[in-house]
């Protein structure tokens, strides 16, 4: 099984990023965890997922970080770039984990397409 340069962005106590932390290592797969909140959110990174997956996608409009900024902030996430920006200035608004191998990106809870990526 290739196992090489898995990165799981997110939260370390996020129900979501738990189940993919715990999923991987019952796989038995090595991975490198990235922790937007000590580590913050690379840029090199949001530009790749933004390649990959719709910034729809990325942006958790149901988590409470987005509940919690101002309506016109809301308002004015329109498209890829301006939701680039509010994940570099947000890092909990952006839909966890963040699974990354080599140029495949997956967003959310999905075992399945973790068992694609790391067969």
């Amino acid at each position: 099984m290739n196992t090489a340069s898995i990165t799981v962005y997110g939260i370390p106590n996020c129900d979501s990023v738990k189940k993919a932390r715990v999923w991987l290592s019952e796989h038995g797969i090595d991975y490198t965890f990235h922790d937007f909140k000590k580590q913050g959110v690379p840029t090199v990174a949001v530009d790749l997922w933004l390649s990959q997956v719709s910034w729809e996608v990325l942006v958790n409009r149901k988590g409470t970080t987005w509940r919690k900024l101002d309506p016109a902030l809301q308002a004015s996430v329109t498209d890829a770039a301006s939701a680039r920006a509010l994940m570099l200035e947000h890092a909990s608004v952006i839909k966890r984990p963040v699974v990354v191998k080599g140029q495949t990106t997956i967003v959310g809870v999905n075992p399945e397409a973790w068992q694609r990526v790391v067969a």
